[in-house]
């Protein structure tokens, strides 16, 4: 299925794409660098293997996962394994827009999450939803009780319908204020958090690679962004490494931390 097709038969709200449509290539594009921490890079290759292995299970009469939930602080890696996914399943990705699904009109958003299972489950897919809590917010504790349970209610049954060979991945930063019959129908969680010693070494060597570099660069950035996510590391290497093109000089220690004075992450406390 070409990209162009796809986004023509995309789910619309009100005359806006819900989603967006990424190709196998496109998903590729996006993995070139990722790390993934010992445990969810093992659940991940589990989830693989035993997608693999269908029949199998059939035999057996055991449920085939079709569910991942990812949960934790932003930037961690969340939206990048959904992709890493779907490059391994050779399939494309279908990442939610959220803010299009949400109406204010009463049923109109559970009009919308059906039309988005629908379509998901018509083509084999990665369904992505980030953002999940927008949607899947406990019914005991939301200023719009009944329009929120509606919401609910609807996607508990998409959820319970969700057969084929289709994924769905759903990732929150907000896992606490989850709907406990939705936490329920997740066959697959994890787990993420700000990168260790270990992914974060790993994870600037790659961001550095063949760049000419002096100094020691390694320790010295690892040790300087010891409390930076993933997503926070990547965007200092790479406005320190305009710097060094810019200077047309080596990478060094001052570069990564002018960029880090400059970014200004938001450090977790």
């Amino acid at each position: 299925m070409s990209n162009k097709n796809a986004n023509s038969r995309l789910p619309r709200a009100k005359g806006i794409e819900m989603a967006t449509y990424y190709a196998p290539k496109d998903c590729v594009k996006k993995v070139k660098r990722i790390v993934l921490p010992p445990m969810n890079r093992q659940i991940v290759e589990e989830f693989l293997v035993i997608l693999g292995m269908k029949e199998r299970f059939i035999q057996y009469d055991v449920p085939i996962p079709n569910k991942v939930v990812m949960y934790g602080p932003p930037g961690t890696g969340k939206t990048l394994t959904a992709f890493y996914i779907a490059t391994r399943l050779e399939v494309p990705l279908l990442l939610v827009r959220l803010d299009a699904i949400i109406h204010s009109h009463l049923g109109e958003t559970a009009s919308n999450v059906r039309k988005i299972f629908e379509y998901a489950k018509a083509m084999p897919c990665v369904l992505f939803l980030d953002e999940f809590d927008a949607i899947a917010r406990t019914r005991e504790n939301n200023d719009e009780v009944k329009e929120m349970a509606r919401v609910v209610n609807t996607l508990l049954q998409c959820l319970d319908e969700f057969e084929g060979e289709s994924i769905l991945i759903a990732a929150t930063n907000l896992q606490e204020e989850l709907d406990n019959a939705i936490w329920r129908r997740f066959d697959t969680k994890m787990t993420y958090s700000l990168p260790d010693e270990d992914s974060r070494n790993e994870y600037i060597k790659l961001l550095i690679g063949d760049f000419e570099q002096k100094g020691d660069i390694l320790n010295t950035t690892s040790e300087l962004l010891e409390e930076c996510s993933f997503a926070d590391i990547e965007q200092i290497i790479l406005k320190a490494k305009r710097k060094a093109i810019i200077e047309d000089s080596p990478l060094c220690p001052t570069h990564i931390d002018i960029a880090f004075k400059e970014y200004m992450p938001r450090l977790r406390e």
